[in-house]
């Protein structure tokens, strides 16, 4: 918990299209709008707009602790691949990723989302 407070910038991928090997970053700024250091948890969380199978709303995919002095700014990324994609098809015994839309989703928690950034798995 923070007794300071926090603005989220919109976060940017650095591409909007991924295939297998690559990786996406997913940056956003995040600044300290208080009169006094503070520490924020910034959280990643994945989406998955169109999977064949049932599956989590969103599902955790990285945290970063930001220690931040008073009206300092940091970008903060995080690097999604195939794996943070993936989820395990029974039927085929093996992890997948199907091709479709994903979002990232930066949060401050699971109820408090900030922002939202689109991308594709080709």
């Amino acid at each position: 918990m923070s007794y300071t407070t926090f603005e989220y910038g919109k976060p940017v991928a650095d591409k909007n299209k991924i295939t297998s090997g690559d990786t996406i970053t997913i940056t956003v700024k995040v600044k300290n709008t208080d009169a006094r250091e503070g520490q924020e948890i910034v959280q990643l969380y994945v989406s998955d707009k169109k999977s064949s199978l049932p599956c989590s709303v969103k599902e955790l995919k990285g945290f970063k602790k930001a220690k931040l002095a008073a009206g300092e700014e940091k970008e903060i990324s995080f690097i999604l691949s195939k794996q943070a994609l993936s989820f395990y098809d029974d039927a085929k015994g093996q992890w997948i990723v199907e091709p479709g839309k994903f979002e990232a989703i930066i949060a401050a928690s699971a109820a408090d989302i900030k922002a939202v950034v689109g991308f594709e798995w080709i």
